[in-house]
């Protein structure tokens, strides 16, 4: 009896990309000081100074609110700071519009560099996935793994690219409220839609007998094998 308990492996239910990279909070986070900007913006009569005032004003109680609660100081800061950049570009250049700059040169550059990971076989999923689950390198050493988050990488660089697809136009007319709305549009609900597909793109690449992403398997190794390492490796680790 003891030696079947010992032979069977709970096999966990498999995590998901929303699990394990969060992202929603955060979004939902980013979409509240340029609401509060455009709508500063609306009530001050098409008044720049107030529109980033309470751009600001937003932008550091979410901040502050966030930092209280115990998340990482990292993230809440380069949140407020993007917020302050675009504040002072549109402050700088006296277009309200300008606000949203920020955003769309950000998605822009995303976009290239989700591409341009994946084409040098470096895919962006795979490196933040195998950060967080600190596999370093060793996720890369898996061609199924490698395979499915480059697959995985296509769906978040669409993401970036639809985002530059709605915002440049509304930038260019000059649409201040629009952009508001875009940008709360494709924030927490564009990023929970990707966490989803980009998921079922990744499982569905892998093969039935995968393991996982927790455990890459590597040139020579079975599956069996590849869930037993890390358990090994954490047995032999000193406390």
């Amino acid at each position: 009896m003891g030696s079947t308990s010992e032979h069977q492996t709970p096999t966990p239910e498999p995590e998901s990309l929303s699990d394990l990279l969060g992202g929603r909070r955060g979004a939902i986070d980013a979409t509240v000081p340029p609401v509060a900007f455009a709508a500063g913006w609306l009530l001050g009569g098409e008044s720049l100074p107030i529109g980033v005032g309470a751009a600001l004003v937003t932008g550091a109680a979410v901040a502050g609110w966030r930092w209280r609660r115990g998340h990482r100081p990292r993230s809440v800061l380069v949140g407020l700071l993007a917020v302050c950049v675009g504040a002072l570009i549109a402050l700088r250049t006296g277009r309200a519009e300008d606000f949203f700059l920020v955003q769309l040169v950000a998605n822009a550059a995303s976009a290239l560099a989700w591409m341009v990971s994946i084409v040098i076989r470096w895919p962006l999923l795979g490196v933040v996935v195998g950060a967080v689950l600190r596999q370093r390198t060793r996720w890369r050493r898996d061609p199924a793994l490698l395979r499915a988050y480059r697959l995985g990488s296509w769906v978040w660089t669409a993401s970036f690219l639809l985002r530059v697809a709605v915002f440049l136009p509304l930038w260019l007319g000059g649409q201040v409220v629009a952009l508001s709305v875009a940008r709360v549009a494709l924030s927490w609900p564009l990023v929970a839609a990707v966490l989803g597909v980009s998921w079922v793109v990744v499982r569905r690449s892998l093969p039935a007998d995968h393991p996982g992403l927790r455990h890459p398997v590597l040139p020579g190794e079975t599956s069996a094998q590849a869930v037993q390492v890390p358990q090994r490796d954490s047995a032999g680790s000193p406390g």
